[in-house]
């Protein structure tokens, strides 16, 4: 288990002006850039047991974190 923020400029840092401007233009991507913050600040909390949750829900998260994840790259790929 790694308590290492995700955050997407970190994660994808060559793509940060084109997901700066996605987030300008496109009111889907930014939803799901704004999303996935969320959901990415909800699993950093209960790495660091800042927020404990059970096992089965931090893993639920971390797979909506990782699905959201694909999706925002794929859409800055696109």
């Amino acid at each position: 288990m790694s308590n290492t923020p995700h955050d997407l400029l970190e994660e994808f840092p060559a793509e940060a002006t084109r997901i700066s401007a996605l987030k300008e233009t496109d009111a889907h991507f930014a939803r799901l850039v704004e999303e996935y913050h969320e959901v990415n600040r909800a699993v950093h909390r209960a790495e660091t047991r800042v927020q404990p949750m059970s096992d089965e829900h931090e893993t639920e998260l971390r797979k909506k974190r990782a699905a959201l994840k694909d999706q925002i790259w794929k859409r800055v790929n696109g």
